[in-house]
């Protein structure tokens, strides 16, 4: 029974602190409709949030958060707690909910040096090892191959997105009334749709980069609403896009409270 407490509260913690990432980055994407020296990703987000009031207790429990998240979505992939199946469409979707777990606990590990070193240092040092890492990763000849292959999970990611939000799958995951879901429903899937272009744009961008792709500088969301904003009415289509990672925000909060935690685990008893 502990160990079933143990792993809903992991999961809930987890998809509450992804609503805090996004609300962050959403927040400050709108704010950037204004003002284009704002941040607009997940690294300087948290940077900008370290500086305010009671800024490092937040990180803290944002990068608590987020390893629950990262061992959560490991767990979703390894065990199959939803129950995607062996067949070629579930273990795509167990191996995106596997790279997610590892984004999300790199990510968490970002914000952890945060805490230990400072925005400044820390940020320089981390930056530092994944340029070195993907200057190794993209120095032989035809590095721009595996650029395209890279390119295609966020493209993947991003279609999978909107297409869960077009038709509202997310629905059968959740525990709500109707009364709960027609306020969750509509504001879920603009979520969803919102991140999945901006996954989109972001796949779009390495592509196109291809070999002149810079290793020390790969794109990112940053890009990606940078990129919108450069736009013919830009501020607009970035103002319409960071609500959208707001909705997300809300989207990932709802699963922290609604969904539904399967527990179909060996050695662990059903939630």
């Amino acid at each position: 029974m502990l160990a079933q407490h143990t792993l809903v509260l992991l999961a809930r913690c987890g998809y509450a602190a992804r609503g805090v990432m996004y609300l962050i980055i959403g927040i400050f994407a709108l704010l950037a409709a204004q003002d284009a020296t704002k941040p607009k990703d997940s690294h300087k987000s948290l940077e900008a949030l370290l500086s305010q009031p009671f800024g490092y207790v937040l990180i803290g429990l944002v990068v608590a958060g987020l390893l629950a998240f990262a061992a959560w979505r490991v767990l979703q992939a390894i065990r199959d707690v939803d129950h995607h199946g062996t067949e070629l469409k579930g273990l795509v979707i167990r191996a995106g909910l596997f790279a997610g777990g590892l984004v999300n606990g790199a990510l968490a590990f970002f914000a952890l040096g945060l805490l230990v070193s400072g925005a400044g240092s820390s940020g320089n040092a981390g930056d530092g090892k994944t340029k070195d890492l993907l200057a190794h990763l993209l120095s032989f000849e035809h590095s721009n191959l595996l650029i395209y292959l890279v390119a295609l999970v966020p493209f993947g990611v991003g279609i999978a997105h909107i297409i869960k939000g077009w038709k509202a799958s997310f629905e059968k995951y959740f525990e709500a009334d109707e009364d709960v879901m027609r306020y969750i429903r509509p504001v879920s899937r603009f979520g969803l749709i919102a991140r999945g272009v901006v996954f989109i744009e972001i796949a779009v961008l390495m592509a196109i980069s291809g070999s002149l792709y810079k290793a020390t500088n790969p794109p990112g969301m940053k890009e990606a609403l940078d990129a919108l904003q450069s736009m013919p009415f830009g501020g607009l289509i970035l103002m319409v896009m960071a609500l959208g990672l707001i909705a997300f925000s809300v989207y990932s909060f709802s699963e922290g409270a609604w969904r539904k935690i399967n527990m179909d685990v060996p050695g662990v008893e059903k939630h």
